[in-house]
């Protein structure tokens, strides 16, 4: 059985572990500890999935509680994906968020996901990664 509920910390090591099962890793700093620990430090609404007490998925956001919901990290560990887990860590993360628009950057492999499980690709998005990049 699998069992979802809202945690503030999670050890870096099973974070750093269903990255790397779900793929997410090869777009993370998966080999950067302090960095890893950072993300989760300065996250303020993380959702898990854990079977028998091992985490197996996570919805790592960022928000205002009030307007907009960042959902940083939506990672499910391979072998137990196509199972609804995604699905209903997001339904969470925005049943915890209620009034704000939850928003996320999508991975290359999940892109077709999304809509498929009811949300709307939106085309005005832009990102910066570096701000001697700016005009």
């Amino acid at each position: 059985m699998i069992e979802y509920k809202r945690e503030k910390n999670i050890d870096i090591e099973e974070f750093k572990k269903v990255l790397i099962n779900s793929t997410l890793g090869e777009r993370r700093p998966i080999s950067e500890i302090e960095r890893l620990s950072s993300m989760i430090e300065h996250s303020n609404l993380i959702i898990t999935a854990r079977e028998n007490g091992d985490l197996i998925g996570i919805s790592r956001s960022l928000t205002d509680f009030s307007f907009c919901t960042y959902l940083s990290d939506l990672a499910v560990d391979r072998k137990y994906q196509n199972k609804g887990i995604g699905k209903e860590l997001i339904r969470r993360t925005k049943l915890e968020a209620p009034t704000t628009k939850l928003i996320l950057l999508a991975a290359p492999e999940a892109v077709s996901y999304y809509p498929k499980i009811g949300m709307s690709q939106y085309e005005f998005c832009y990102y910066l990664n570096n701000a001697q990049d700016l005009l």
